[in-house]
C-alpha cells in the first residue's frame, strides 16, 4: 500500500510540474465537435482523447493535469506559510508565556471559533476569488494546527536540563530559541505539514466547487466537479475523472505522511 500511495504522489507530483511537457493538448481549447466525448475505452471514444472531453470539446486529461499543478501549488504553499506562521507564533508565546502567550492563545481560540465557509465567503465575497485569496483563506485557518501543537512542545522543553544549562550560561534568549528548542519541533512541523497537504488541496478542491476557489476556465479539479454534475446521468466521465483524482490524491498522501511520522517518531526516540 505504502508504495503504490509513494507512486500516486511521484505521478501527481511530476505531473504538474512537466504539465506542458506531457500533454499533447491545451487545457483551455474548445472545440464543440467534440464535445462529451467519451473514454477512449468506451464505444464512441478516441485514441485523441484519453479520458474524454467535457461540455465544451477540452480535453479532460489535460485539464486534469494542469489542475493536479494549482491543486500542488495552493496545497503547497498554503501549507508553507501556515507553518511558518503557527510556528513562530508557538515559539514566541510558549517560550515567553505571560500576558504575550494569553493574548495569542485567545486569538487562537477566536480563529479556532471561527466557521471555515464564513470566512471563505467573506474573503472571497470581497477580494473576489483567486489563486492569492484562497490561499490567504486557508493559511488563516490553518496556522492554528502548528500554533497548538507546537506550542505544547515549547511549554515542555523550555524547563529542560539543556536549556536552564544554556541560560545559566549566558545564552540569550533567541540563542536558546533557534538552537536548542526550535530543532526539537522541526520534526513534528514535518508529520503536519505533510499530513495537511492533502487536507489543503481537499478543501481547495471544495471551495472551487462551490465556486469560492480559482476562477474558470483556468483547470481546477473542484471546478470540473461542479462541471461534470450536470452530465452524470450522460457522461459520468466528467465528474468522475476529476472525483477520483482527488480521492487517490488525498489518500496517497496521506498514506506517505503517516509512514513519514512512523520513521521521524522512531528517530526522535532514538
Amino acid at each position: 500500500m505504502l508504495s503504490l500511495a509513494v507512486l500516486v504522489t511521484t505521478l501527481v507530483v511530476l505531473a504538474g510540474i512537466a504539465a506542458p511537457a506531457i500533454v499533447p493538448h491545451d487545457p483551455f481549447e474548445q472545440n464543440i465537435i467534440d464535445r462529451l466525448q467519451p473514454p477512449m475505452f468506451m464505444a464512441g471514444g478516441s485514441a485523441a482523447h484519453i479520458l474524454g472531453t467535457d461540455h465544451l470539446g477540452r480535453d479532460i486529461l489535460a485539464r486534469l493535469v494542469y489542475g493536479a499543478r494549482i491543486a500542488l501549488a495552493v496545497g503547497g504553499l498554503a501549507v508553507a506559510v501556515s507553518a511558518t506562521l503557527g510556528l513562530v507564533i508557538a515559539l514566541v508565546g510558549g517560550y515567553y508565556g505571560g500576558a504575550a502567550d494569553a493574548v495569542l492563545m485567545r486569538f487562537l481560540d477566536i480563529q479556532l471559533s471561527m466557521p471555515f465557509m464564513l470566512l471563505a465567503l467573506a474573503i472571497v465575497g470581497i477580494y473576489g476569488p483567486s489563486l492569492i485569496n484562497i490561499i490567504i483563506v486557508l493559511t488563516i485557518t490553518g496556522w492554528v494546527v502548528y500554533a497548538r501543537v507546537v506550542r505544547a512542545e515549547v511549554l515542555s522543553l523550555r524547563s529542560r536540563e539543556f536549556v536552564v544549562a544554556c541560560r545559566s550560561l549566558g545564552g540569550s534568549n533567541l540563542r536558546i530559541i533557534v538552537r536548542h528548542i526550535l530543532p526539537n519541533v522541526v520534526p513534528s512541523v514535518v508529520i503536519l505539514a505533510a499530513l495537511e497537504i492533502g487536507r489543503m488541496m481537499l478543501l481547495e478542491s471544495a471551495l472551487s466547487f462551490l465556486g469560492l476557489g480559482i476562477r474558470p476556465p483556468n483547470p481546477s479539479w473542484g471546478s470540473m466537479l461542479a462541471d461534470g454534475r450536470a452530465y452524470v446521468a450522460s457522461a459520468w466521465w466528467l465528474a468522475t475523472c476529476p472525483g477520483l483524482a482527488v480521492s487517490f490524491t488525498v489518500l496517497s498522501l496521506n498514506i506517505v505522511a503517516d509512514r513519514l511520522r512512523d520513521v521521524l517518531d522512531s528517530s526522535v526516540e532514538a
